[in-house]
């Protein structure tokens, strides 16, 4: 939706488990000498500050990142996490929040590219301004991504990490997302493919991890973190969830180790809780 900006929600809980699983799937795949690719659908500005502007309007960060900053008793994957947003505020003080884009430029190689795509035009600008001194190895488009995914399938080196990661502002975006990862699986059915979702009360919301689970593929992971018991009035999020396409076979454990740390440091009230599931490839 042409209206949404992610900096409104920066650092918060779904962009902590988001972040932490991108660079779990970035770090695996760059164990391997042959490069890969990562495609960004929904990159947004690449960048945010969280002392002016939209950020601090709603504060979401405070029960995100916030929560973490001062913590020194991270499980490992958590502290890969917090240090790359360190690298990011090289003072000691959080003022700023990278994001996706920059989080994955970070855990890759030099011979690995990124093609990042951004519908808004506001927030297009600033992703290419945020990376215009990347050279070569980020390629940016202000374009719709899920045409642009399309087009990127598959990639030349035949390895990939996919982020889709729309807003869901549109109802329609439940489908796309479902239609979007179903073709790119025909056009590319090696690729390893992360999905973002809001935990909501609507009906949609609900059911997209339901059908994804049901496409065609090898296996399957889905986490996803509940910070509070959801709203008596069925408004905003209570959590997200990542639903992981192809996931590095070492991905289910890393996270069983990190689910209950975030739900003790990140949940709200006895609503708080994790889940994870997966099928392995036969």
């Amino acid at each position: 939706m042409l209206s949404y900006r992610h900096a409104f929600h920066a650092g918060n809980h779904a962009d902590v488990l988001k972040h932490i699983v991108l660079i779990q799937l970035i770090r695996y795949l760059g164990q391997k000498d042959k490069p890969f690719w990562y495609i960004d659908t929904h990159s947004g500005a690449g960048a945010y500050s969280l002392t002016e502007g939209f950020a601090q309007k709603l504060g979401e960060f405070e029960g995100g990142i916030g929560r973490l900053w001062k913590r020194a008793d991270y499980p490992q994957p958590v502290a890969d996490y917090v240090d790359l947003v360190r690298q990011f505020n090289a003072d000691g003080r959080l003022q700023h929040y990278p994001g996706s884009p920059f989080f994955a430029l970070w855990a890759m190689r030099p011979q690995d590219r990124l093609r990042l795509f951004e519908l808004h035009s506001k927030d297009a600008r600033l992703l290419q301004q945020n990376f215009e001194n990347a050279g070569k190895q980020v390629h940016v488009e202000a374009n719709d991504g899920f045409a642009g995914l399309k087009a990127s399938l598959p990639p030349p080196p035949r390895r990939a990490v996919v982020l889709i990661d729309p807003s869901y502002e549109e109802k329609q975006d439940y489908d796309r997302v479902y239609h979007a990862l179903k073709d790119a699986l025909v056009r590319f059915p090696g690729g390893t493919y992360a999905v973002w979702y809001p935990q909501l009360t609507r009906l949609e919301a609900h059911e997209l991890p339901r059908r994804l689970k049901r496409l065609p593929v090898k296996g399957w992971m889905n986490v996803a973190l509940r910070v509070k018991e959801p709203a008596k009035d069925g408004f905003g999020m209570h959590g997200s969830g990542m639903f992981v396409v192809n996931p590095p076979w070492t991905l289910p454990d890393t996270m069983a180790e990190v689910m209950p740390y975030l739900v003790k440091t990140l949940g709200v009230d006895a609503g708080a809780g994790f889940t994870l599931e997966q099928e392995a490839a036969a």
